[in-house]
């Protein structure tokens, strides 16, 4: 038997495999979701998520310049606010003098170096839970109404020093309407990475037990998409990128990489995939039993995420990774 080309050859030591590896991670491609909160009292572990946690703004800052230190160069910051401060408008999303516009000033005053993303929508400040404003008569979300106050919270966070705006709400034309008002408060290279195929899923529960923000009626169906649909997120990434995103986001990651992989093929434009909070949490628990080695396949899903052509990924295994590729 000749056998010419024996593809096992660039396989047979690990010094090979790396010096041919097509796809890899490093630090840079990580982005780290945090849980901002209020009140002095340290960290508070997310019972639904082992290892991540809810900040008050001190244990915040320490968290951030860990993260830096090892290598970790922007987070995505997400804020838990108080009951007593929800109401059906809104109102606390443009407090000026909010936990979360404190938040960023003191990242960006403390380590301006980080890159800080924020997230725009209303379901953490919203009594209702959803991410735009309610018509209580008939319980639909007001898209066109609910865009004004995405201006305004986007307008203040760029103020208070966010590089990144994250609109995660799904209204329709949010960016177009976001980078207008951005350009004419004079924010012009504030970027905006787009949530722009979210898919009303399934794997999104333990993130509304770290904010508080399931919606009280209903669900989120009519503004998320359909997870049965692609060519849908085609139109939502024709849409963004007409209307000035910089970046755009397939959420979540791990049962979309069919998306992720169709977004490559169709836009020149950065990618960020989000392994969201489900995909951790059944990991995790997994892991618990014995069942899978943690590491082993974080790595590997962290891979396939870049593999798919995400140039970056939003995990909750941020810190952990960063440290495993220091060592």
């Amino acid at each position: 038997m000749e056998i010419l080309s024996r593809n096992r050859r660039l396989r047979k030591s690990d010094a090979l495999r790396q010096m041919v590896r097509e796809t890899s991670i490093n630090t840079s491609d990580l982005i780290a979701p945090l849980f901002l909160k209020e009140g002095p009292n340290g960290k508070e572990e997310i019972t639904s998520m082992p290892g991540i946690y809810r900040y008050d703004l001190k244990a915040l800052m320490q968290e951030v310049q860990e993260l830096y230190n090892l290598g970790i160069k922007c987070v995505s910051l997400f804020p838990v606010i108080d009951e007593n401060k929800k109401n059906p408008n809104a109102m606390e999303s443009i407090n000026p003098e909010g936990i979360y516009q404190l938040a960023i000033k003191e990242i960006k005053h403390s380590l301006p170096e980080m890159l800080i993303m924020t997230d725009v929508a209303l379901d953490p400040y919203s009594s209702d839970g959803h991410d735009g404003l309610v018509d209580h008569k008939t319980g639909q979300i007001l898209n066109d109404e609910t865009l004004e106050i995405l201006c305004q919270m986007a307008v203040l966070q760029a103020a208070s020093g966010s590089d990144i705006i994250g609109p995660s709400d799904m209204m329709d034309y949010r960016v177009g309407a976001i980078r207008k008002a951005l350009e004419a408060a004079g924010y012009k290279d504030t970027l905006i990475m787009s949530y722009t195929a979210k898919y009303a899923s399934n794997f999104y529960g333990p993130f509304r037990d770290a904010l508080n923000s399931a919606p009280k009626k209903g669900d989120k169906k009519t503004y998320q998409m359909d997870y049965g649909n692609a060519s849908e997120a085609l139109r939502e990434l024709q849409n963004d990128e007409r209307e000035g995103a910089d970046i755009v986001m397939v959420k979540p990651g791990l049962a979309y990489l069919d998306i992720i992989k169709l977004f490559s093929e169709h836009t020149c434009l950065p990618i960020a995939a989000y392994n969201v909070s489900g995909e951790y949490a059944m990991i995790k628990a997994a892991a618990k039993m014995g069942w899978i080695d943690e590491n082993k396949i974080v790595h590997e899903i962290l891979t396939a995420f870049k593999r798919a052509g995400a140039s970056m990924v939003l995990t909750y295994f941020a810190k952990d990774m960063a440290k495993r590729l220091n060592e």
